[in-house]
């Protein structure tokens, strides 16, 4: 089952001379359980096409379809709560929130949605990403990496349809990056979520299912290339 559908989409910013085409035509499907990685340089197109995806933007033209509803017939509230509710995020820069503990971190998104945390389901999360002897720790007492496990265990917590991974090892240092990277991949397999990483890091992007490389706002190739693993 396709979780991801984007058909011909196009971002433009400004116009005329000025016209910059941040995306060119972008069509590909990402099924369910699929980890893919985005790779290319910066000012490629990757990130802007992770923000169309995750309704975070509006494309000039084209669609995106998630979980089966075309994210251009929403309105902003109703995208807000399709977002919250269907799409988890993990931003290069953690985004947590400095009042809060790592627990209260993981579940601030199920709590303004006014749901229930799945106790047994946050303990198995918690318990893959190594939190809990840190549940009760405020963010200025975490490291980088330990800071990172909680934006993805709070990424997961919703159960979403789709987690996006923007350069989420960016501020770590080679290993911890690649430990967090496999934490990501092992969580998705685990917990049953499909992933799309964006990532500047050959290596990392190894770990993913299928590549897919963008270059001047164009995906090369049909579908990117799959990842023979061992």
């Amino acid at each position: 089952m396709a979780i991801l559908v984007t058909k011909d989409l196009c971002k433009t910013y400004g116009s005329g001379d000025n016209a910059v085409h941040a995306l060119n035509h972008v069509s590909l499907t990402v099924e369910e359980g699929e980890f893919v990685s985005i790779v290319g340089t910066s000012g490629s197109g990757k990130s802007t096409l992770l923000n169309l995806v995750g309704g975070l933007d509006k494309p000039t033209s084209g669609e995106v379809w998630v979980r089966g509803h075309d994210l251009g017939k929403l309105n902003d509230e109703q995208l807000t709560i399709f977002r919250r509710r269907n799409i988890g995020f993990v931003f290069q820069n953690f985004n947590l929130i400095p009042m809060l503990n790592v627990y209260e971190n993981i579940t601030f998104t199920l709590e303004a949605d006014g749901l229930r945390p799945d106790k047994e389901f946050l303990d198995g999360i918690i318990h893959a990403l190594g939190l809990e002897e840190k549940r009760h720790a405020m963010p200025d007492q975490l490291s980088g990496g330990q800071r990172q496990r909680v934006a993805i265990a709070r990424a997961l917590a919703t159960k979403p349809a789709l987690i996006l991974a923007d350069e989420p090892t960016g501020n770590l240092d080679s290993k911890t990056g690649l430990e967090v990277a496999l934490l990501l991949q092992n969580s998705v397999r685990k917990f049953g979520q499909t992933l799309i990483m964006i990532t500047h890091n050959e290596e990392l992007a190894q770990l993913a299912d299928r590549i897919l490389h963008i270059e001047d706002g164009r995906i090369l190739g049909k579908e990117g290339d799959h990842v023979p693993h061992s």
